[in-house]
């Protein structure tokens, strides 16, 4: 056989690429091409093929005189990255008639170290995913990534330690003869038993993930006063309202962000996968695969790029590192202000557009945003004691930095004042607070489920949910009918303090989220007049 054809697969961007390695072998003087947009990465697979197929008992495609070209299809997609070492092998010893086998059924995924071991690669998620759409029975993946890859029901899932074991398990051609002699470099001996090696290769177990509380350094026991500004946090994390956090400085901003963390509902199954593939391309999974939704934290010296994503070759950023959960920008106006402005986007559209000469990627990228800030540069602006010393040019340029569209698409405006050094020596019992702020949350989002998803079968797994802040206009007029009372406060209401149609629309959601954590089934006066008292930015 001179000729073998195996399948590996890639992500671009977040979506995965099925790629076939082809294999040719010709007489000649010995050549190795790998053709098909390889990049660095890739092309120097051919040296650490080589060695892992020496070290796994077989003879090296350099002590051999052929010719041989490795075909990377479609061949105008650009492939990156050292996960088709383990294909380019399988395809090489397929084509040099090795080992024998029908490839078609399994996808082939894994770095190969010299000695012929398999590292970990990242992407893992969506590529098994991937497979399973495209009827692959089973995939072999690095051992490391086997509890990732396994998250994928109705595949075949084997997390390998070497290309050797994969040969073993696979290989029919002993059955018929005794194949090839092994060589001296053999990582395992001569005598070793193919059936002890295939029982040991078994399928990897569906991993279940069973969500658990996020374990944050601060809870909302821990914040002392600021009643209004918690009740503010409940609602956001409820509704999925973008809040915005405006005080002193030292007057728990940065603590109330980190607690509403702990009273968020986990994740369903189809968010887990959305959200760990995310974070797999990404290559921050770090082995803990995500059960609850996740908190990202740039500092406010992030370049633009690290933010929303992007570069030469488009790479998700934070914000969608946030999806699902939470994005929490302290110090925002000090963040650069193409930042600041890019974030109108994810915040309206719940996705990232980054248009590039090559095509347009689209990134998912639905956060809570958290913007934590002081009311001036100094900090005092307004403080009942201590005095400001800002210019008003310089207030006002501060100010500024937060432009009028930016501040309409925060739902929530919260002034946190100085807080009583007497009350700092109070503290509720422990978790009392919080365990009771997050069963308001899960049934306020449960209500949510049951009005915002009417199509969800009960007798199927929940898919991602649609929250109130995520209502278009139409989904308003159909799913959250107002009272006349209730329409005739809020028209008043957003006359007198010149609401913009985007403003109008985010009041009526704040105010069903309100209505949900009161169990009410109808909005009314009192949900549109909390809801428009957190409307107004203060400062």
């Amino acid at each position: 056989m001179q000729y073998a054809k195996v399948h590996g697969a890639q992500t671009s961007l977040l979506t995965p690429h099925l790629v076939s390695i082809e294999t040719d072998l010709s007489r000649g003087l010995h050549a190795f091409t790998l053709v098909g947009l390889p990049d660095k990465a890739v092309e120097e697979s051919r040296d650490r093929v080589a060695a892992a197929i020496k070290h796994s008992g077989f003879d090296s495609p350099k002590s051999r005189n052929q010719k041989i070209v490795i075909s990377l299809a479609p061949a105008d997609l650009r492939k990156e990255g050292p996960l088709f070492d383990l294909p380019i092998a399988i395809s090489y010893l397929l084509a040099a008639d090795d080992v024998r086998f029908d490839p078609k059924p399994y996808l082939f995924i894994g770095e190969l170290s010299l000695d012929g071991h398999l590292c970990a690669v990242r992407g893992i998620l969506p590529l098994v995913a991937g497979a399973k759409a495209q009827g692959k029975r089973a995939v072999f993946v690095p051992k490391e990534n086997e509890k990732e890859a396994a998250l994928v029901p109705g595949i075949t899932v084997y997390g390998v330690e070497t290309l050797r074991e994969i040969l073993e398990h696979l290989d029919t051609k002993k059955s018929k003869d005794q194949g090839p002699t092994l060589t001296q470099g053999s990582s395992r001996s001569q005598g070793s038993s193919r059936s002890d090696l295939k029982n040991r290769l078994k399928p990897a177990p569906l991993t279940k993930l069973v969500p658990s509380a996020i374990e944050t350094q601060f809870a909302f026991e821990d914040i002392r006063g600021q009643e209004s500004a918690k009740r503010a946090a409940i609602i956001a994390a409820a509704g999925g309202h973008n809040i915005g956090l405006s005080g002193p400085p030292g007057t728990g901003k940065t603590m109330l962000a980190r607690a509403l963390a702990s009273i968020l509902p986990p994740l369903n199954f189809e968010e887990m996968l959305e959200v760990n593939g995310i974070h797999s391309v990404a290559g921050i999974l770090r082995g803990e695969l995500l059960t609850m939704p996740p908190i990202r934290s740039p500092h406010h010296t992030s370049s633009y790029v690290s933010i929303v994503g992007g570069g030469a070759n488009p790479k998700p950023g934070e914000a969608t590192l946030a999806h699902r959960g939470v994005l929490f920008l302290d110090e925002f106006p000090e963040f650069d202000r193409r930042v600041i402005e890019a974030l109108r986007q994810p915040l309206e559209d719940r996705v990232i557009s980054i248009a590039r000469a090559k095509g347009t990627a689209i990134f998912p990228a639905r956060f809570i945003l958290i913007a934590a800030m002081n009311p001036c540069p100094c900090g005092n602006y307004g403080h009942p004691e201590v005095a400001c010393t800002c210019s008003p040019v310089t207030l006002e340029r501060y100010k500024r930095k937060v432009s009028g569209p930016i501040a309409d698409r925060i739902d929530l405006w919260i002034q946190m004042g100085p807080i009583n050094l007497s009350d700092l020596g109070k503290r509720n019992k422990e978790g009392s607070e919080t365990l009771a702020a997050r069963e308001k949350v899960a049934k306020a989002r449960e209500a949510q489920a049951r009005r915002n998803n009417p199509s969800i079968d009960p007798n199927k797994p929940a898919g991602p949910l649609k929250l109130n802040s995520e209502l278009n206009p139409r989904d308003l007029d159909n799913l959250i009918p107002l009272t006349a009372s209730a329409r005739a406060t809020l028209e008043k209401a957003g006359t007198r303090l010149s609401l913009s149609p985007r403003a109008f629309h985010r009041v009526i959601k704040v105010a069903r989220t309100i209505a949900d954590l009161d169990a009410a089934p109808d909005i009314n006066d009192s949900h549109i007049l909390e809801a428009l008292q957190y409307r107004e930015r203060k400062s």
